[in-house]
């Protein structure tokens, strides 16, 4: 292990208008606060607003042998890697949409007029554990300023949904000019590598080889997040393709949801991979327009105000298995990521789901709920009564204690939920 005392707890790479956050590397364990071998734990909770079409998510039949379903079919190769919970909800959460606010707080009747929402998930775990880290909590969305992460008194934290944003908070810093011209200079295919490549060169020489290529790893996902960037601005110039149906009447880049969440989770995993935080959240909102995805020809929203209707369901089907393909490539690209003896995928709790347990009729109970990663016993299908749901939060508790807050309620949980429990490792 190399000792260099000038690797620190908290490394950069600096050039001319920019600070690239170094990952965590084995050289700088020694001089990490507490204990080395304590591996860091980290949170991503997503939302997808318009909700899951449960007959095409949920198992049949409860515990570890059920048989696959059309929505979990695109992340068969992390079965063992994740649990899919059917029967939860928030008690006393009601109101279709608005129940999108509540979502990680619990908070009661959001369309009451007295209504005053609660802090998150995210924001409780912060306040707990209080992470050295140069961002608390990572608050992103899909488009829109409408995020799922509140304060302590309930006000909302409004998210970010410009990949571009993010990618410029976590690594270009200086005077406006300064973040002026390293823009311009990405917009014209130049990285930000080749700004901090001569420091880079001279860091890397007193390195290990497990730390040079776990370096070199970082670079090159940095330089692929910003040749995506590119592309997706030569994208928004493009023609949009036809569809058989009238076109909305905003015809905006939301419409490209494939890509921007694509970009959404390269953010999340580099923000991970250099601990600019460790609390993510990510609302992904449906539209009132058609998206741009292969063989969809109808509004999104009413796709999922679909009265069993064969054909909106075939088409929201469509819809609702591009996203569980998005969740595969988030799970792909953590489990790919190297930490210590592990992986991002290991030490990160994945929470997936919606307020909505049926969109058609903007019904909140039986949510649809997936958590993979983070360390927990996974591969089974939790199957809770679909009438007397049990609270959501007792999840939410098994999970706060995961990253190592000692708490035994949040919102309306009542303790630990049943049935989920940790690895022995």
């Amino acid at each position: 292990m190399n000792n260099n005392p000038t690797i620190s707890r908290r490394n950069f790479l600096r050039g001319a208008g920019v600070t690239l956050t170094l990952p965590l590397l084995d050289s700088m364990l020694p001089a990490r606060a507490q204990s080395p071998q304590k591996p860091l734990r980290r949170l991503i909770c997503i939302n997808t607003s318009l909700g899951l079409h449960t007959p095409n998510l949920f198992p049949s039949k409860a515990g570890k042998d059920y048989e696959m379903t059309p929505y979990l079919e695109p992340i068969k190769e992390f079965r063992d890697e994740y649990t899919v919970f059917s029967g939860l909800s928030h008690p006393d959460v009601d109101g279709g949409h608005p129940a999108e606010m509540c979502y990680l707080t619990a908070a009661p009747h959001p369309r009451a007029d007295n209504f005053k929402n609660s802090i998150s998930l995210d924001q409780y775990a912060i306040e707990k554990l209080v992470p050295d880290t140069r961002i608390g909590a990572l608050v992103l969305s899909s488009h829109s300023s409408r995020g799922l992460s509140y304060t302590r008194s309930g006000v909302p934290i409004p998210s970010e949904s410009k990949a571009s944003r993010v990618f410029r908070e976590m690594f270009v810093n200086g005077t406006p000019t300064e973040v002026k011209n390293q823009v311009q200079r990405l917009q014209q295919g130049e990285s930000i590598m080749d700004t901090v490549l001569e420091e880079a060169k001279r860091f890397q020489k007193g390195l290990g080889k497990q730390d040079q290529e776990k370096l070199e790893e970082y670079f090159s996902a940095v330089r692929e997040v910003e040749n995506r960037m590119v592309k997706a601005q030569e994208w928004s110039k493009k023609p949009k393709p036809k569809v058989d149906a009238k076109p909305p009447v905003d015809v905006t880049n939301s419409l490209e949801v494939i890509a921007s969440v694509r970009l959404m989770i390269d953010m999340m995993q580099l923000a991970l991979q250099t601990d600019s935080t460790r609390f993510i959240t990510f609302a992904l909102h449906g539209l009132n327009a058609v998206p741009i995805i292969p063989g969809v020809t109808q509004d999104w929203h009413n796709l999922s105000h679909h009265g069993q209707d064969p054909a909106k369901l075939a088409e929201l089907r469509i819809v609702e298995i591009q996203q569980m393909k998005l969740l595969g490539e988030l799970l792909s690209k953590l489990k790919e990521t190297k930490e210590q003896a592990g992986n991002l995928l290991d030490r990160t709790t994945i929470l997936f789901g919606s307020n909505l347990g049926n969109a058609s009729s903007h019904d909140n109970k039986n949510m649809p709920i997936i958590v993979a990663g983070g360390g927990f016993k996974h591969g089974q299908h939790l199957a809770f009564d679909p009438k007397k749901n049990p609270p959501l939060c007792n999840l939410f508790v098994s999970m706060l204690q995961r990253l190592g807050v000692e708490a035994d309620k949040f919102g309306s949980g009542t303790g630990t939920l049943a049935g989920f429990e940790l690895k022995n490792t």
